[in-house]
């Protein structure tokens, strides 16, 4: 029989956030990805102001930034949560789609909470769907979640032509226009914000703009996802509850001797996963778009999961890889070619950067291939002065592709994850 391991062994009623040298090594970690953060704005201020390319930190850009983080955030953390419990869940993109689908048929015939409330049934749905092929059936955990990927496409295209064909704006193939969220300004704060940001100092005005961003026209509904991954965070590492959930990842067979029901977290975990999909799914319907089109999530579940992924499944993480693939999402509708032509130039600086970085570390097979990135970069950026529409839409995709492989070194999955647990296997 397998030892408790940290995790498990104070699963069934140790206090949490007392485990002295990892809970300081989380902290120095937060502090870390805090730190990151500031250093990547502080470069991209440094290319708006060398490139003059404006968009690239205006209240717009950052605004629309946050609208298109905030789905593949709420996808990314309904991951987090089934995969910290042990079960991958590949059917994000699937629990999404159903997501849109309800915020649409019950948005349009309900109203507004009753589309939220909706998108997050239907996504909860998917993943009891998931929860019962794989930790009931012990069906492989990808197998079940492609599975859930295409039903759900399949379903959403069939029920949009049975409930929204004839409808007043609607189709076999969208809904008519649905009720939007409703938004949020912090009168004075937003105005002397947006004063200073007039004034186009270097890093000021760009920060000025971020807090535009977060009190001018903000949604209600992205104002509520920012509020769950912060939630998230707190259940999942400053509660029994979440301990309990996250030891049925790292050593469910230890869980179960110190009387974890690990077969309850695990279902509670994907289902809880589906309703975050789910919610994803409405905001695509109803705040960056305000109508459900089949199809509409276009990926953005596979993203949410590499968010995850790249996050290293801490909700802190997710968060920053949202925002950044919701950013380069973001730049193709804030005049897109001369911009991502401008962030070429952040992309040679990061690069040079993470080769010095790898250099110090002794890697130098990895160096050089940095360097020859960053000048390969740099000679596109030198020869052109704009970047082919096609690459700023695909720019998303690209991104995530570039950080799983540069970020793949530091990760960490749960023990567990991905792995068939029977129960009874303790004894």
């Amino acid at each position: 029989m397998s030892a408790p391991t940290p995790a498990a062994g104070t699963a069934a009623g140790a206090t949490p956030g007392t485990s002295g040298a990892p809970e300081r090594q989380r902290g120095r970690g937060r502090w870390r990805l805090v730190g990151l953060i500031a250093a990547f704005f502080v470069l991209l201020c440094v290319v708006r102001v060398v490139t003059g390319a404006d968009q690239l930190t205006t209240a717009g850009t950052l605004g629309v930034t946050l609208v298109a983080a905030m789905p593949i955030a709420m996808a990314g953390l309904g991951g987090l949560w089934s995969e910290r419990a042990g079960v991958v869940n590949i059917g994000l993109e699937g629990m999404m789609i159903m997501g849109t689908l309800g915020a649409g048929f019950f948005g349009y015939n309900y109203g507004l909470v009753a589309g939220v409330l909706g998108a997050i049934l239907l996504g909860a749905l998917g993943g009891v769907v998931h929860a019962v092929a794989t930790v009931v059936f012990g069906v492989d955990h990808i197998v079940s979640g492609v599975a859930i990927n295409l039903i759900a496409a399949g379903l959403a295209g069939f029920m949009a032509a049975v409930w929204f064909t004839g409808t007043p704006g609607g189709g076999p193939r969208q809904s008519p226009p649905l009720p939007t969220p409703p938004t949020i300004t912090v009168p004075g704060v937003s105005d002397l914000a947006a004063t200073v940001s007039e004034t186009g100092w270097f890093l000021v005005s760009d920060l000025a703009n971020v807090v535009r961003m977060l009190t001018t026209q903000l949604s209600s509904l992205v104002l509520v996802c920012l509020l769950l991954l912060v939630l998230s965070w707190w259940v999942l590492w400053h509660t029994t509850f979440g301990l309990r959930l996250r030891s049925c990842g790292e050593a469910p067979v230890a869980a179960e001797t110190l009387g974890v029901n690990v077969y309850r977290y695990k279902f509670l975990a994907v289902t809880i996963s589906g309703g975050f999909a789910g919610l994803g799914g409405a905001l695509l319907a109803m705040v960056s778009s305000s109508i459900f089109q089949t199809g509409q999530t276009g990926g953005q579940g596979y993203i949410g999961l590499a968010a995850m992924i790249f996050g290293n499944w801490n909700p802190a993480g997710l968060l920053g890889g949202s925002l950044l693939f919701g950013y380069t999402g973001a730049l193709q509708f804030r005049d897109g070619e001369v911009t991502v032509h401008a962030l070429l130039l952040f992309v040679v600086a990061l690069l040079a950067l993470v080769a010095v970085w790898q250099l110090r570390r002794g890697e130098r097979r990895k160096a050089v291939g940095s360097a020859v990135f960053a000048v390969a970069f740099l000679a596109w950026y030198l020869l052109t002065e704009v970047v082919p529409s096609e690459f700023t839409e695909m720019a998303p995709y690209v991104t995530t592709l570039l950080v799983l492989a540069f970020a793949s070194q530091r990760l960490r999955m749960p023990a567990a994850d991905g792995q068939i647990y029977r129960k009874g296997s303790a004894g």
